[in-house]
Parts: structure tokens; C-alpha cells; sequence
């Protein structure tokens, strides 16, 4: 719903459709995935407590209360403002898209003004989401879509919540283990599932190739296509 780094705004329509009535991110973040089939039932956890408590107050918020929400030009400070944390985690997030954590100076990397309109017309679609703070082993074994995104292996240093806290082995294990319909993203230089090449994805400053694994054939098998 806003923007984060490493979310799959470009790469979320590419990922298999949900197979159960249930979805469940582990490491949420911007939760992309269940946005895209949000009238499953959704159940998102991460352990960075600002991703928790912006999903929890959003859901709390109707469309005239996020459209009321101040505009912000480039050198804005939100430091200036008087808004409940919340709001400000989420215009945070949004005046530096890309970023591993809200910021409070406006850059010219800033489309806030738009994107209050688009999260005001979508803030409806969470109400009925469960939102938990805590860790992927934190959660129960149960039939579900499990959309699972963690900080990557190799990049993945820059979150909060970062690779250095991820026993990659013990996390491929507990993937597999799960019940239902399983898909795990990931870069190609992965090693700790058997990853299929995705996209190719040009950034501004490398070339990445997107993976996935699954517990259920997908068509990146045996295909990998470009992405620009």
C-alpha cells in the first residue's frame, strides 16, 4: 500500500494466484501479494514494529481521514507536523520511495500527494486482515497460501529486521514444511531452496534476477523471461 524497500510492486502480478481461502506473509512488509487478493483471508506478520503498527492504525483510518492527511513538497519536514506516528511512518515511507524506513525530510523522490489518493481508495480492502507482530516461527502450521518474501540472502542487509538475524537453512526447512500452497521469493544467487529463475529486473544501478520456489509447479520451471 505504500512504498517499502524491496516490495513487489513490479513483480506481483507474476507470482501464481492464491490456491486456499487463506493467505499468510511471513516478513509482511508491504504485503503487495495480499493487496493484489484482498478479500481473501489475510494474515500478516513481520517483526519490524513500525510495519505493525502502520498496518494496524490503517486499518483503523477511512478514506476521508487518509485524504485529510497533509500534502508534502520536496524540504518538507514531517518533524513540523503534529500527526500520530502512525501517519507519520506512513508519509515517512512515502516522501523516499524505496526506503528500508520512514524518513522525514521530503526528497524530489516524493509522490505522496498521489499516493494518499490511492491508499485512501484501497484502505478498505485491510479491515478485516489480522495483523501480528513477531516471527515466521511464531506462526501455526495451517492450510494456507503462505507468501513467504524474506530479507535476501545476499541484500537483504539493509532491512531492520536483516539477514544476520535469518538462519537461511533452518528457513528452507520450515518452507517446506508448510501445508498448502508455498512460494518463497528470492534472487538467483540463493542457494538455500532450489530457486527457479523469474525476471530479470534492471535496476538503476544492477541487473537482478528474480526467483521463486514452490511446492506446486509454476511456470518458471523451466522459463525465465525479462522484465523492463
Amino acid at each position: 500500500m505504500w512504498s517499502y524497500y524491496g516490495s513487489k510492486t513490479k513483480l506481483v502480478d507474476l507470482y501464481p494466484p492464491p490456491k486456499t481461502d487463506k493467505i499468510i506473509e511471513p516478513f509482511c512488509g508491504s504485503a503487495k501479494y495480499s493487496l493484489k487478493y484482498w478479500d481473501k483471508q489475510v494474515l500478516l506478520i513481520d517483526k519490524y514494529s513500525v510495519i505493525v503498527d502502520l498496518w494496524r492504525w490503517l486499518q483503523k483510518q477511512t478514506r476521508n481521514e487518509i485524504l485529510d492527511l497533509p500534502n508534502m513538497e520536496k524540504g518538507d519536514d514531517l518533524r513540523l507536523l503534529d500527526l500520530p506516528k502512525e501517519a507519520k511512518y506512513l508519509i515517512g515511507f512515502c516522501i523516499n520511495r524505496g526506503s528500508i524506513a520512514p524518513k522525514n525530510i521530503a526528497s524530489g523522490f516524493n509522490n505522496w500527494n498521489q499516493d494518499k489518493i490511492r491508499i485512501a481508495d484501497n484502505v478498505f480492502k485491510i479491515k478485516h486482515w489480522e495483523v501480528i507482530k513477531g516471527s515466521y516461527e511464531d506462526l501455526l502450521n495451517e492450510n494456507a497460501t503462505w507468501f513467504i518474501d524474506p530479507p535476501y540472502e545476499f541484500g537483504g542487509e539493509h532491512y531492520k529486521e536483516s539477514t544476520a538475524n535469518i538462519d537461511f537453512g533452518k528457513l528452507g526447512n520450515w518452507c517446506k514444511s508448510r501445508k498448502g500452497q508455498v512460494i518463497v521469493c528470492e534472487n538467483t544467487k540463493a542457494q538455500w531452496l532450489d530457486f527457479k529463475p523469474m525476471k530479470d529486473f534492471f535496476g538503476a544501478y544492477s541487473t537482478t534476477a528474480e526467483a521463486i520456489w514452490s511446492n506446486i509447479p509454476t511456470n518458471y520451471d523451466n522459463v525465465q523471461q525479462t522484465l523492463f
